[in-house]
């Protein structure tokens, strides 16, 4: 059987990557994608390697976006997310991705989907998946979304075009509430480990934050160091499990933990501390107000997911979280700096605090660019109605 020419556009966002495709190059049934988007990933390999697809073997690099007209008045376009599982045949779509959220403005420019004028595009971005809108600031060349510029993303080689990203009422993005349980902080009984103390928060994507000391760490830890513990892994997917049952993201551990494994994402915290980052440089506590390390579809994060850094601000903005109790207060009373594996990231959040605290938004900075462009090649013998 020979293959399928599908167009796509290959493309960087933030710290991750993914083929980019337009709406009205994929079948009308959103039941015929996943088949399409795993052949194009290399998913399912129990090699962990995605080498037969354009997937890089970690949850940064084995991702999917869709992009196409507006279903909503106040947006320019609709932006649909996929977090392909490697392992499994499983395209997860129940959250959205921060770092290829940026790469949805530039695309649509350069697409002819928005027409902008002058040096600068904003772009309002409809995500499918939570039902929120995002802004998207960024320069413009020629016409065509400018990646020159002097803006450093830790974890990304080189400089390129800021991008400002705002994401406008992140909360409950998923679950409806931004404190799921109503609640800032509670005792969750895991099953083997016992009672397990945590904050569950929605904002941008849901997250299981908890003390990186409750399990014996640091905080400070490289990710080669928390993939090699793997009694450590099995607490934490445990804890992620039960947490996804508590904000009723599953119903069971089991199913969290089968077919849900990109959200909730868990994220370790700890206070600021001296730290080595994966290039060998030293960061220390004085540039962070707090330490993070995250973990994704059970591997830890080289740096950290951005929707997970979101949720960390806004989470760090709540009184009574975890994250709020061990992070130091900023000067600005607005940025909150993230400390992780690849060095630190800003972030300004807005939280209206009370009884039932509210967030207004998000803002972060990142940078994207195109890498190729062309049709990825799906065998006809993958395609669901083949």
């Amino acid at each position: 059987m020979t293959q399928i020419r599908i167009p796509a556009v290959f493309m960087r966002g933030g710290t991750s990557r993914a083929p980019v495709f337009h709406r009205r190059d994929l079948p009308q049934s959103r039941a015929d994608w996943d088949s399409i988007f795993l052949a194009a990933i290399g998913s399912p390999d129990p090699n962990g390697r995605q080498l037969d697809g354009l997937g890089g073997g970690i949850s940064s690099l084995s991702k999917i976006v869709v992009v196409g007209p507006p279903s909503r008045a106040d947006a320019d376009v609709d932006y649909t997310f996929g977090q392909v599982l490697v392992g499994e045949p499983v395209v997860d779509y129940s959250g959205n991705c921060g770092n290829m959220s940026s790469a949805v403005g530039p695309f649509a420019v350069d697409e002819g989907l928005v027409a902008p004028s002058g040096d600068r595009a904003t772009v309002r971005i409809h995500n499918t998946n939570t039902s929120k809108m995002i802004v998207a600031e960024f320069p413009l060349r020629g016409g065509r979304a400018d990646v020159e510029g002097d803006y450093e993303l830790l974890g990304v080689a080189g400089r390129g075009a800021r991008i400002r990203l705002e994401f406008l009422e992140p909360g409950g993005a998923v679950t409806g509430r931004l404190l799921p349980t109503g609640r800032a902080r509670q005792a969750l009984s895991v099953a083997g480990l016992g009672s397990i103390e945590v904050s569950l928060v929605d904002a941008t994507n849901p997250c299981v934050f908890l003390a990186a000391a409750a399990l014996g760490l640091a905080g400070t830890e490289l990710p080669e160091a928390i993939e090699r513990d793997r009694v450590l892994l099995n607490k934490v997917e445990a804890i992620r499990a039960t947490a996804a049952v508590a904000m009723g993201i599953a119903k069971t551990p089991e199913a969290a933990s089968r077919s849900l494994q990109a959200n909730p994402k868990i994220v370790l915290v700890a206070p600021p501390a001296d730290a080595t980052t994966l290039s060998g440089a030293l960061v220390g506590a004085g540039s962070m107000d707090l330490t993070v390390r995250m973990l994704s579809m059970g591997r830890p994060h080289r740096a950290v997911a951005l929707t997970a850094a979101m949720c960390t601000a806004v989470a760090a903005r709540v009184d009574g979280t975890i994250v709020h109790g061990v992070a130091r207060p900023s000067a600005s009373g607005a940025d909150v700096r993230l400390g992780h594996p690849s060095g630190t990231i800003d972030l300004a959040a807005r939280v209206q605090g009370g009884a039932d605290p509210t967030a207004e938004s998000v803002i972060v900075y990142r940078t994207a660019r195109r890498l190729m462009e062309g049709s990825i090649l799906i065998p006809g013998s993958r395609l669901r109605n083949a």
